[in-house]
């Protein structure tokens, strides 16, 4: 690919009824810095297009996201990191239409983050799902917020605590993904077909807001008491900046456990 390439395609469909927004540096398509600022801005332009009902984001290549950037979690990048991606899922959980997912490949880390601030998730049976950021001696705030939302409590802590992928059919047993099938993007322009694309835009945009109204309230002020526990406690732990360093030097972390 292209270096210099836009990390992210974006354009209308069904009339300018649908965005399409797709992730574009594989394989990995990192959720970085230059990730998030390209989903902003798209965010930003289409936002007040009068006839957008619905939003779709998949991505180039054979994986959806490895995650976010190991190298912006760093101590010296990590509060600017966090503060970045976290307005990006607020304004994925405030945008006044439906946003959707395909997935397809490894959905982790940040980019399973990014997925959880949508509606639905439409995956390919092959899809792998986690949030494995525990195994590097640190925790995924935003997933901590909203997963919650998504699955039991119990299957969130699961994932959040364990750090292991699953199937996307045990994603679609435990609530995380609302429809298997082997063209994601198909099955969610379908349903867009059927189910959005005939509504006034001006009602589902408040319909939208309605819905989502206290989940917005509480992810927001849940973010910012994780983002003050992950820099004010566990980034002055040995072990977080141990298991970052050891991932980047690609050996085995050596934990002390404080």
């Amino acid at each position: 690919m292209d270096a210099n390439a836009s990390p992210l395609k974006a354009w209308l469909e069904r009339d300018g009824a649908l965005l399409r927004l797709r992730l574009n540096k594989p394989k990995a398509n990192l959720v970085d810095a230059a990730m998030i600022a390209a989903l902003h801005a798209a965010l930003a332009q289409y936002r007040r297009h009068v006839m957008l009902r619905g939003v779709l984001i998949d991505a180039e290549g054979p994986h959806f996201s490895f995650g976010a950037s190991v190298e912006e979690h760093l101590p010296a990048k990590c509060a600017s990191m966090l503060a970045s991606l976290h307005g990006l899922l607020l304004e994925l959980l405030e945008f006044p239409v439906p946003v959707m997912v395909a997935v397809h490949g490894q959905c982790l880390g940040g980019g399973l983050e990014l997925a959880l601030a949508c509606g639905r998730i439409f995956a390919a049976p092959s899809a792998q799902f986690g949030q494995p950021e525990i195994k590097l001696g640190v925790f995924a705030p935003a997933a901590s917020a909203l997963l919650p939302y998504r699955v039991s409590q119990p299957d969130a802590e699961d994932l959040l605590l364990t750090g292991r992928s699953i199937t996307a059919e045990e994603a679609l047993r435990i609530g995380l993904v609302q429809e298997l099938t082997e063209d994601p993007a198909n099955a969610a322009k379908l349903w867009f077909d059927q189910h959005l694309v005939g509504k006034s835009a001006a009602a589902l945009a408040c319909a939208t807001v309605a819905a989502r109204g206290v989940m917005q309230k509480q992810v927001r002020e849940r973010l910012a008491e994780l983002e003050r526990l992950y820099l004010e406690w566990l980034m002055r732990t040995h072990d977080a900046n141990e298991g970052l360093a050891a991932f980047l030097e690609k050996r085995q972390p050596a934990w002390t456990h404080q």
